[in-house]
């Protein structure tokens, strides 16, 4: 698997329940969300604005995503809605990993890339690192509508979050699953 397959796997509609644990405080807390992904061809404009934030050349992004959020959480019962552009940037040497771009809502901020990289296994591990902060996450799918996800945070005030998401597919097989799952029927 590679980037733009796993991007295109995680589009559509899902539902997610988010487990949170605050290390530090020693809290743990729940969300859940409705999430929309949109894959972005390489050179949408979206993509290439990104791109040009960063001061990469469009032409090296392979794809994008588009995520729509709009949740809760338990504690607060505080709306939490939002959306980010992220951008694949696979190294040369190896398409199997590379540069993820973000949106950075803070003007302030000097944009910093993350890191992607896609294990043997087919599991994508996120990595995001600036003078605040450092994410390590890893995504994979249990089944085409089946989404899980564990994240690490750490502040550099040593506060650290930990959590645990599964997403639910809403509506059915991902677009590249569809095809060929309704190509071979299974038969009884």
């Amino acid at each position: 698997m590679n980037i733009e397959e796993f991007f295109q796997l995680s589009a559509g509609k899902w539902f997610s329940h988010r487990t949170i644990h605050h290390l530090a405080l020693n809290q743990s807390e729940h969300g859940k969300s409705d999430t929309i992904i949109e894959t972005l061809p390489a050179d949408h404009p979206e993509v290439s604005k990104l791109c040009q934030q960063y001061e990469i050349n469009p032409s090296s992004a392979s794809c994008g995503l588009k995520v729509t959020w709009n949740g809760t959480m338990e504690r607060e019962q505080v709306k939490h809605t939002g959306s980010t552009v992220l951008v694949s940037v696979p190294d040369t040497d190896n398409p199997a990993q590379g540069k993820l771009l973000r949106q950075i809502v803070d003007a302030q901020k000097t944009p910093v890339p993350g890191r992607y990289q896609i294990d043997s296994d087919g599991a994508l591990t996120l990595t995001i690192e600036d003078e605040t902060m450092k994410s390590e996450e890893r995504l994979w799918f249990a089944s085409p509508n089946l989404r899980m996800r564990v994240n690490v945070l750490k502040r550099s005030g040593g506060f650290s979050i930990t959590s645990f998401t599964s997403e639910i597919r809403l509506g059915g097989f991902p677009p590249a699953a569809k095809a060929s799952e309704t190509a071979s029927p299974v038969s009884s």
